[in-house]
């Protein structure tokens, strides 16, 4: 018998590798046709065409750079010119930008808050009337463990641009569930991803994070969907990390700064 459900289309951002890559598979596994967008054309056209052939479903790619403050609005119009509905946003494109404060560029740094920050508001913003229209909407921001615990020297922005997808997803969850929209923050730790080649940490990190703290990121994208489609709030994947998530709120605050601090300390260069 032929299915009577809709097709379903989800909007991937940073789905070339890593969590954005794991994402794409779980919602091809579940039926979601995809458009996928990253950087790198090359690897979404291998993405694409591996999940085309192994899930029978539609995979459009969308090359950009979300560092572009015109992307999204550029990325929305090319979808809606090919008249296709998007049902679920995965806001997953991001990186770390280490250094001290100070001593970065502030072109650096609007580069970063643009993606990490503005470019997933203004995706939602743009995809939000549609899925209120068809009452129905999935959306995940990847935030992070970081945005959860107190903030540590190097890396600024990164845990304060994760607490704002935390504060974000909450307050579109609650405004959009009556409109048949869950919105997701996924917290995930250390995940096995391309993300500490990219910023030159994977030696320090490797060496010091014990193996029982890494998340394997098929995993953590499967459990964010799960979280997603039972209209949870918040996602965070691995025992490990929810214990850890549950000790910062109940001891005191100043205590768990100290003990962040001297943490920190061992994923540092210097």
């Amino acid at each position: 018998m032929m299915s009577t459900q809709p097709r379903r289309t989800v909007l991937v951002t940073g789905a070339s590798a890593g969590i954005g890559l794991a994402f794409a598979r779980v919602f091809a596994e579940h039926g979601f046709d995809l458009v996928l967008t990253a950087r790198r054309e090359d690897r979404l056209d291998r993405v694409a065409g591996e999940l085309t052939a192994r899930h029978q479903v539609a995979a459009r790619v969308l090359a950009d750079d979300l560092e572009d403050p015109a992307a999204p609005a550029r990325i929305v119009a090319r979808i809606a010119a090919d008249g296709v509905p998007i049902d679920a946003l995965v806001n997953n494109a991001g990186y770390g930008l280490p250094g001290k404060y100070a001593d970065t560029s502030w072109d650096a740094q609007a580069r970063f808050i643009q993606i990490m920050v503005t470019a997933c508001a203004e995706l939602a913003h743009r995809l939000l009337p549609g899925m209120i229209e068809r009452q129905y909407g999935r959306i995940i921001n990847v935030s992070s463990v970081a945005g959860l615990v107190p903030g540590t020297p190097g890396h600024t922005l990164y845990a304060a641009s994760k607490a704002f997808l935390v504060r974000f997803s909450q307050s579109l969850a609650l405004e959009t569930r009556r409109h048949g929209v869950h919105v997701t923050a996924l917290c995930p730790g250390f995940t096995y991803t391309e993300f500490h080649d990219v910023n030159n940490t994977r030696p320090i990190v490797a060496q010091r994070v014990p193996r029982v703290m890494w998340l394997d990121a098929d995993d953590v994208a499967r459990q964010g969907f799960d979280g997603v489609m039972a209209g949870r709030l918040q996602v965070v994947p691995g025992f490990g990390y929810k214990a850890l998530v549950a000790l910062t709120r109940l001891l005191p605050e100043s205590l768990v700064i100290k003990a962040t601090l001297r943490q920190s300390r061992r994923f540092r260069a210097q």
